[in-house]
């Protein structure tokens, strides 16, 4: 792949923003403020706004120059693989190559499964085949498989990505994930976890693809944290580890940086020797102004702190 990078997207987890122009005047100031890329997560039924992620790449394809733009992670327990091939395939060809495509097999316990008639039942093997059908449609002409889930029979997809290969990470720390990235990553995409967390599974992840003669490169691992300039005691902040911590049963502090640079690039530190290149940041923000004030921090203070990693690793 490309020269060792470090680089820096931002994670979209509940829309926050006032309306439609809001979103679109934030998605202006990531696509002209050297912003990696943009990461949408997957959730369908929910209280909370929340965008659907499919349709917004295929928005993002249309409503940006130079952004990519990927799913954290897109849900294959739950969607069909041809039709997601297909949707990939287009959404690439339409960018001209910016489709960061991430799959996992998405909780059991999310009311998508119900809500859509999807038996949770078999869907690690259905991810599995799915992850396999869509390497191989992105390209290969003449696609034939034989799965117990799914058949095809001299299939083929056209126009292919731009892309060759098209990216293809995965999402999910349990072993079964970690020898479907081995198996078909070109990278990885932790969840909501600690530079603690990831450490062993980026190891693993290595070891199984070097056994399986397979290379994933090193700049193709990914994991995420919220961030917030500003003070601990702000109601917002308050709310926010408040929520994580009923949400998760976890301590906020080992998944998100609040206060100044310095804070923030000690968790990039943290995440870096655990073999993390590539970071999805997630604002702590609160309506339009707020996602662009914080935002704007990012690009003003974090993107170069960043960057002067990768001088340092060079």
């Amino acid at each position: 792949g490309e020269a060792m990078g470090i680089g820096a997207g931002i994670g979209m987890a509940n829309f926050t923003f006032d309306d439609a122009d809001g979103f679109w005047r934030w998605v202006d100031l990531c696509d002209n403020g050297g912003v990696d890329s943009i990461w949408q997560s997957d959730r369908i039924i929910e209280r909370a706004p929340n965008l659907e992620t499919m349709s917004v790449m295929a928005a993002l394809a249309g409503g940006s120059k130079r952004l990519k733009f990927g799913m954290n992670v897109a849900s294959l327990g739950l969607r069909d693989p041809i039709v997601m091939a297909k949707a990939c395939a287009t959404i690439d060809y339409l960018s001209n190559g910016r489709l960061l495509p991430a799959f996992g097999v998405g909780s059991a316990q999310s009311r998508d499964y119900v809500a859509t008639g999807t038996p949770t039942k078999g869907r690690g093997k259905r991810t599995d085949e799915g992850l396999e059908i869509m390497a191989r449609l992105w390209s290969e002409d003449r696609v034939s498989f034989k799965g117990d889930y799914y058949q095809l029979d001299d299939a083929t997809i056209a126009p292919k990505p731009v892309q060759s290969p098209l990216p293809l990470w995965v999402g999910g720390s349990a072993a079964a994930a970690i020898e479907r990235t081995a198996r078909w990553g070109t990278g990885w995409q932790a969840g909501i976890e600690s530079a603690a967390e990831v450490a062993p599974v980026i190891a693993a992840i290595k070891q199984r693809a070097a056994e399986l003669d397979r290379k994933i490169d090193d700049d193709h691992f990914g994991a995420g944290f919220g961030f917030r300039f500003g003070r601990h005691d702000e109601p917002l902040v308050e709310r926010y580890k408040e929520q994580f911590q009923k949400r998760l049963g976890k301590d906020p502090a080992a998944y998100s940086a609040i206060g100044g640079i310095d804070d923030m690039m000690a968790l990039v530190h943290d995440f870096h020797a655990a073999g993390v290149h590539k970071f999805v940041l997630r604002p702590i923000a609160s309506g339009t102004e707020d996602m662009l004030a914080q935002t704007r921090f990012m690009v003003d203070e974090l993107l170069p702190a960043i960057s002067a990693l990768n001088k340092k690793a060079a």
